[in-house]
């Protein structure tokens, strides 16, 4: 149940985005809050903006970056209800900790052409609960994604160049619950996608630029086991499909002076996409199962909108200071929350620098604060919660290394 696993885990998060997405990913993306597109220069260029490689020095640019990730512990205070009964369910899930490596590449010029390529961790998530009534949705969600995207520029005037790229997607999950009814999925997948970039000059002080990565719907295959009262009741083939959605984001750079420069920026993740999920089987199974692991579920989430705004200042010759905040709209309606996913709005403040050691090395580091509203259910749910989600946090320490050859 390959895709079981990515499936159930798209309802989870890693608490960095709306839903399950991870815009930052270079040392100076983390810095900035994510608002690094129509200013991105250098290696992760071939990322975030491949349009924007053809404005970078002729020669080969190389960055390679370590992500530390720490989710604190979060709090559910309230009770859930499990027909006919409701049951007092105040826990705090456990704590998480991640490392991403990640690395880009850009090329010298050729012929006006610009070659990219970035291997990145565009989304994931983790939860786990020790507590009884949430380990029976969520006792492990788990979620990896590997993006390989190769890209290329094309410098069409001085002022107009063009970007586009292909996007490799392998995705492996995990998910556990346990009670009386119980599951145990793993599985990957990999598919494709394409991204397209643009950006124009108007002067030599602005910088407009527009990105779209495209959605990539998770299709994946797999074997479930399932169980009721501790008794193996299927364990055999299953497939479901989850979107890693599409992303539009509309971008603006400005340089205040010669050594400060200003970013604003505005993403679009479409959400929507995710109305359904619905698990199927290679053969059937038991009658008992089917309301917990076969019956479709309603997700109907919704587009979501992220602002974002970076300024960058080149202190001196060797230092550069960076700090950028955000706002990030969550996509997921109450009545479709569940603890393998506690998300709600966030404000994301960050800071970070880099450091040009010599004429080839240039070393980074990027700190975000991720800070996630306390967010109340009541009312119809799908996992009868009515309580609040409190303490909802994350925080990354990226460092980067950059080499010019």
């Amino acid at each position: 149940m390959k895709k079981i696993v990515l499936v159930s885990l798209a309802a989870s998060t890693l608490l960095l985005a709306s839903g399950w997405r991870i815009p930052e990913q270079s040392s100076r993306s983390v810095a900035l809050s994510g608002a690094y597109v129509a200013n991105s220069n250098g290696a992760d260029a071939s990322y975030y903006n491949p349009a924007n490689m053809a404005w970078n020095d002729d020669v080969n640019l190389f960055e390679m970056d370590l992500t530390y990730i720490n989710l604190p512990r979060l709090k559910y205070e309230g009770t859930v209800t499990v027909p006919p009964t409701t049951y007092p369910a105040n826990a705090k899930s456990k704590e998480e900790q991640f490392l991403l490596p990640t690395l880009f590449f850009s090329s010298k010029d050729h012929n006006g052409f610009r070659y990219g390529l970035s291997i990145t961790a565009p989304g994931g998530l983790s939860k786990r609960w020790d507590s009884p009534l949430q380990k029976m949705y969520a006792e492990e969600f788990t979620l990896e994604i590997i993006e390989l995207n190769p890209s290329i520029s094309y410098k069409i005037n001085p002022k107009f160049a063009v970007g586009a790229g292909l996007r490799v997607v392998y995705s492996h999950g995990k998910v556990r619950s346990s009670g009386t009814i119980a599951r145990d999925m793993e599985g990957d997948t990999t598919e494709l996608g394409y991204n397209l970039a643009a950006t124009y000059k108007p002067s030599n002080k602005i910088n407009l630029a527009v990105t779209y990565r495209s959605n990539v719907d998770l299709d994946v295959e797999g074997n479930a086991k399932l169980y009721a009262s501790g008794t193996k009741l299927y364990d055999g083939g299953a497939d479901v499909t989850v979107p890693l959605p599409a992303v539009l984001t509309l971008a603006l750079s400005y340089d205040v002076n010669k050594d400060t420069t200003l970013e604003l920026e505005y993403d679009r993740t479409y959400w929507s996409k995710y109305k359904t999920l619905d698990f199927n089987y290679k053969s059937p199974i038991p009658a008992i199962l089917y309301p917990y692991f076969d019956k479709p579920i309603s997700k109907n989430w919704k587009d979501s909108d992220a602002y974002r705004v970076g300024i960058t200042h080149q202190y001196s010759e060797k230092l550069k200071l960076m700090a950028g905040f955000a706002i990030d709209k969550t996509p997921i309606p109450s009545q479709s929350l569940g603890f393998e996913l506690p998300s709600s709005d966030a404000k994301l403040y960050s800071v970070g620098f880099e450091y040009k050691y010599n004429k080839k090395i240039t070393l980074g580091m990027g700190y975000l604060y991720d800070s996630k509203e306390d967010r109340t259910i009541s009312g119809a749910n799908i996992q009868g919660m009515n309580g609040t989600f409190k303490d909802i946090s994350a925080h990354l320490l990226t460092l980067g290394f950059k080499y010019r050859f």
